[in-house]
């Protein structure tokens, strides 16, 4: 996952392009940051049913005594997350969805840093692979 990202499309194009069920109180974001409220689409295990819903961006790990372990624990990485005790168990059972239509990368130039902003050329969104605690 990137540290920052978009989703700037209406919510009834993310609601028919992902067949979510639910109404959400959502709005257009362009910066989207870790520790903010982000969107997410959740497959009901009982049903089949995809549901939208809010949560907060930063990952808490059941057996975490302070919620501020969110702010750090926004990255994981695909070689590692079945093994790392922060992510191991959300990997196994709480994967879900966040609709996105770019991020932003920084890019090294000879002289600076850059952000560019990343996003297909066509399509409405991109799924972003999530894992999440309740």
């Amino acid at each position: 996952m990137c540290g920052r990202y978009r989703l700037s499309k209406r919510k009834q194009l993310i609601e028919e392009y992902f067949e979510t069920a639910n109404e959400v109180d959502w709005e257009p974001r362009y910066n989207i940051a870790p520790s903010q409220n982000v969107g997410i689409i959740r497959q009901d295990p009982s049903r089949p049913r995809r549901d939208f819903s809010q949560v907060r961006w930063g990952l808490i790990p059941y057996w975490a005594k302070e919620a501020s372990i969110g702010h750090k624990m926004i990255n994981a990485r695909s070689e590692t997350v079945a093994d790392k005790p922060a992510f191991r168990e959300a990997f196994k059972n709480r994967r879900c969805l966040i609709p996105a239509d770019g991020f932003y990368e920084w890019v090294r130039h000879e002289v600076a840093c850059v952000i560019v902003r990343r996003a297909p050329p066509t399509g409405p969104a991109i799924p972003l692979a999530v894992l999440y605690e309740v």
